[in-house]
């Protein structure tokens, strides 16, 4: 795998004439809006980058987008790859590889997400500070080559303490009220049931997803400091009477990508 992100790499180098990315962005289902605010974008669609995974989910655009944000060199995938598409750990989690290949140490994650803490609401983001995997697998198995080289990571502090306080003032400057919270990651792609729910409330969850845990992990592998953020698009079942649909994660992710993009860009401002 590694020789395939090697040919991807230098693919990209070529497209980007000396462009040397400091930070990486992953956008969630309906949240390919926040990309409008990069400067001097150059785009360059997943079907042309030689052994990346191509998208077909609903919501995902399937571009990297490289430029400029708050004076910081960007890159953003807008659009991820899921477990519940009959992806396998490594093609769900190549996008970081390349990420790490290009050098780059700051990953920001975002997604939508199901609210499952009764204080939530749709629209509401959460800066998440832990995560629980509950999608049965981690594409450390085998080692990251597939060579059986297994690495121990240690994920006590999984998502940067240091990224959370810049998050943290970034909303206070922005006026933009967030919550903290853990991310429940399960594979999908039914919704939980109210029984699931409940019982990943009592667990300690705060937002559920059906992404993020396989990336960051990888990240971690690769020594890259994460921070994430899950925008709440709909309550979990259970915890509101109406029925879950895809449709509305994509609508409430549209509306509230206006704040996740002021969010993130002054959260940029400080890095």
């Amino acid at each position: 795998m590694m020789a395939n992100v090697r040919e991807t790499k230098d693919f990209l180098d070529a497209k980007l004439d000396g462009f040397k990315p400091d930070v990486a962005l992953v956008v969630g289902s309906g949240l390919g809006g926040i990309t409008q605010g990069v400067a001097k974008p150059i785009v360059i669609p997943y079907t042309d980058i030689p052994h990346f995974p191509k998208p077909t989910v609903a919501g995902h655009a399937g571009q990297m987008i490289f430029g400029e944000l708050a004076d910081k060199k960007l890159m953003v995938l807008s659009g991820r790859f899921h477990r519940y598409e009959g992806r396998s750990p490594a093609e769900i989690t190549y996008p970081i590889n390349v990420v790490d290949a290009l050098g780059v140490k700051v990953l920001i994650v975002t997604n939508a997400a199901g609210g499952i803490n009764p204080q939530y609401k749709p629209g509401d983001l959460m800066v998440i500070e832990d995560h629980i995997n509950q999608m049965g697998i981690n594409p450390l198995i085998g080692g990251i080559n597939g060579d059986g080289g297994i690495k121990f990571i240690d994920m006590s502090q999984a998502y940067s303490p240091r990224l959370r306080e810049k998050m943290d003032a970034a909303a206070e400057k922005s006026q933009i009220p967030i919550w903290r919270g853990v991310y429940l990651a399960t594979t999908g792609p039914s919704y939980e049931t109210p029984a699931e729910i409940k019982a990943f409330a009592w667990i300690g969850a705060d937002a559920v997803g059906m992404s993020t845990v396989p990336e960051v992990i990888v990240a971690r592998y690769h020594n890259i400091e994460v921070a994430g953020v899950s925008c709440i698009t709909n309550l979990a079942a259970g915890i509101s009477s109406k029925k879950l649909s895809h449709d509305e994660v994509l609508e409430v992710g549209r509306a509230a990508q206006g704040n996740l993009a002021k969010l993130l860009t002054e959260f940029m401002v400080s890095l």
